[in-house]
């Protein structure tokens, strides 16, 4: 039943009906919020994003660094 579902034609026609609600100006919009929220889902399942491990590494090293006299 399935099978088929993203076939380039069905794509197509769910493009067009895309168009037609949304209208030129607002679909890239809507792209981009749809490949942010991809992304961030992504980002989700492998457990964090890249950018809050940096943070935490450079935290624990000035708090292990010695004080010089």
């Amino acid at each position: 039943m399935l099978d088929n579902l993203f076939t380039p034609t069905h794509l197509l026609i769910i493009l067009v009906i895309a168009l037609l609600i949304f209208g030129p100006r607002k679909l890239p919009e809507l792209g981009k919020g749809l490949g942010e929220g991809l992304r961030g889902f992504k980002d989700g399942i492998k457990g964090g994003s890249n950018t809050e491990a940096p943070k935490q590494e450079t935290v624990t090293k000035n708090e292990v660094t010695p004080q010089t006299k």
